[in-house]
């Protein structure tokens, strides 16, 4: 058995791998013996033989950003003509389509808007929680920050008063690598890991629970990678606060960064490592988004056990040219071809019905 082998057989039997063995069945191993590695880890993880979704709509409120990040196609400047900060009719709108369908969630996420005044997100939540029962997921830890240094406020106290005007989770964006020497090079102007990190550790303080993301195929190395996984997995030791992980590749069209699009081989390495390093971390996310819903489906053979959301907008992706698109139906159908029951669910992962 090769050191390669063992490190496998070591994850199938419940072990912890360290970094250096993380790094090497990222590289090393087999790819089928990789997903049949995850999917052991994945099975005794959710013993059950069902694959989530969630239905919820990404509800981008600006896509004004002082960012200026090179991988995002979507950012304008404030004086751009395609410039906006949605109106209150269009985002009432919106949410009224998504309770009308069947949403439980609402993705709330967007730009770095140098003008807007903490008063605005707080006004936000409370119109919304006023008028729709829903479980508000949103604001990443970048625009958490970015709240706090506009308003003079600590994290903490930003992340308390969003909560008590009805902020109920947090998303994992703007994790991209959680490494700084790639951060500097790909979004100069955002927050370091740790920041992004403290941002989550405040949160699972405040009994507010997260995801955690990870953007890959860009200017990291595979250690990056691998160390990224680790400070997931270390933090959620400390709190166990990550409802689930979510890797996805990123998309170079239309962006300053440019480059090539991570193969699919390249996503089920990656998704099928994350399964086996993040033991601690109950939920794997597959993307069709970023990968379609074919891929997707492969991916639930590598450890993935959600299919994310059925996702009624979404800008950011699409904005760098990927328009991939799958309705329920489709969600349902490619869950059960690949052999296991769909089940809608809510945020926490509690399943609301079976199909």
């Amino acid at each position: 058995m090769t050191d390669t082998e063992r490190f496998l057989h070591k994850a199938m039997e419940g072990g912890r791998l360290t970094p250096e063995e993380g790094l090497d069945i990222l590289v090393h191993a087999d790819l089928l013996a990789l997903g049949a590695a995850a999917g052991a880890v994945r099975k005794r993880l959710h013993p059950e033989n069902t694959v989530t979704f969630i239905i919820d709509r990404n509800i981008n409120y600006t896509n004004v950003c002082q960012c200026r990040c090179k991988f995002c196609a979507f950012y304008r400047d404030p004086e751009d003509p395609e410039a906006y900060v949605i109106p209150e009719e269009e985002l009432f709108a919106k949410i009224e389509e998504t309770v009308s369908v069947g949403g439980t969630e609402l993705l709330i996420q967007g730009g770095l808007h140098p003008s807007l005044g903490f008063e605005y997100y707080l006004t936000m939540l409370r119109s919304i929680k006023e008028r729709f029962n829903i479980h508000i997921h949103s604001f990443s830890p970048p625009e958490i920050v970015h709240m706090a240094r506009n308003s003079g406020q600590t994290v903490v106290e930003v992340l308390s008063a969003l909560k008590d005007a009805g902020l109920d989770s947090l998303p994992g964006g703007g994790a991209e690598i959680l490494a700084n020497r790639v951060r500097k090079a790909i979004s100069p102007n955002k927050i370091t890991w740790e920041e992004w990190m403290e941002v989550m550790h405040q949160a699972h303080r405040l009994g507010m629970k997260t995801t955690a993301t990870m953007m890959f195929g860009h200017l990291e190395t595979p250690e990056e990678r691998i160390k990224h996984m680790v400070r997931v997995r270390e933090a959620q030791d400390l709190t166990g606060g990550f409802t689930a992980f979510i890797p996805w590749s990123f998309q170079p069209r239309n962006t300053k960064l440019g480059g090539t699009t991570a193969t699919g081989t390249d996503y089920l390495r990656t998704l099928a490592t994350a399964r086996i390093m993040l033991d601690n971390v109950p939920n794997l996310q597959a993307s069709w988004v970023t990968q379609g819903a074919k891929l997707a489906q492969v991916a639930l053979c590598f450890g993935a056990n959600d299919f994310g959301s059925t996702m009624l907008e979404e800008n950011v992706v699409r904005a760098a040219g990927v328009t991939y698109r799958v309705a329920l139906e489709e969600i349902i159908r490619c869950i059960r071809d690949a052999g296991y029951i769909p089940a809608q669910r809510t945020t926490d992962y509690s399943i609301i019905k079976t199909f």
